[in-house]
């Protein structure tokens, strides 16, 4: 376990938050004892910078911002030391047009983020719910060429959780040397530029503030984590991680998210040993 770090960094859903997308009381005190201590706080998302990411921190009630916020997965970084915004690796038009051929055998429902705007193939509950917990107005394509009408950081397919094994088995055999697919939920596969990854968002982030990896400590839970939890000097799995996090991770956590498992672990761990 490392003993001097500089930064924190954390998955948000299943890993900072509970299931009912909740930060609890306890969550925030541990971050803002950070703060108070000097240590940077980051959060490292599928989910939009400009749609969501941005905003997270005051939603949160903190009355500061933080740090380091990756974005789409790694496609995105926002420095927050020096107020600046970088993108990495955007799907081109026709990978786009490749990934839904490739999956149209299972008659998914695709979905995208274009601007402020979620773009699907149909309105169903999933995206009607994930519309609504996102804020995000929904788009209904007239054809499925509009996904690939521009440039894009990721496409996305929910499906039953019973169906998955089947539908990453069946990627898995008909690999891409321009994209791969990664799950990032138990129902939710996403694809992605095959450089992109939250690890070379993070890289880039420490480069530009002189920090080195080895003085961050990364909290995960499932695979589009592991390769964060890998490059940081201590990666944390969630004790409601998937196998293959754990198995990369350092450690465990004793806890789930639903447990207060973030916030017990670095108490534990980090905080309490400090006198902080």
């Amino acid at each position: 376990m490392i003993e001097d770090f500089r930064l924190v960094i954390c998955d948000i859903d299943s890993t900072l938050i509970t299931s009912d997308r909740i930060l609890t009381e306890h969550a925030k005190d541990v971050i803002n004892r950070l703060h108070a201590h000097g240590i940077y706080f980051g959060i490292a998302s599928g989910r939009s910078i400009d749609q969501q990411l941005h905003k997270q921190a005051r939603d949160w009630g903190f009355d500061f911002d933080f740090e380091v916020l990756i974005g789409m997965n790694g496609s995105e970084l926002w420095d927050g030391v020096h107020q600046k915004r970088h993108d990495y690796y955007k799907l081109k038009r026709e990978w786009i047009k490749e990934i839904l051929e490739l999956m149209a055998p299972f008659d998914l429902n695709p979905f995208m983020y274009v601007k402020d705007k979620m773009m699907c193939l149909r309105v169903d509950e999933a995206t009607e719910r994930s519309s609504k917990k996102n804020r995000t107005d929904l788009i209904v394509v007239d054809d499925i060429s509009e996904f690939y009408a521009e440039e894009n950081a990721k496409i996305m397919f929910r499906m039953p959780e019973e169906l998955m094994a089947e539908v990453v088995d069946y990627v898995g055999k008909h690999p891409s040397s321009h994209f791969k697919a990664f799950k990032t939920q138990t129902t939710m596969l996403e694809f992605t530029d095959q450089r992109v990854s939250k690890a070379v968002a993070l890289e880039h982030y420490c480069e530009m503030n002189q920090l080195p990896l080895s003085k961050v400590i990364a909290f995960g839970d499932m695979s589009n984590d592991n390769e964060m939890l890998e490059c940081s000097g201590w990666g944390v799995c969630m004790a409601n991680g998937g196998a293959d996090t754990k198995a990369i991770a350092d450690e465990i956590t004793e806890k789930t998210n639903d447990e207060d498992g973030f916030a017990e672990y670095m108490e534990k761990h980090f905080l309490r040993p400090r006198g902080w």
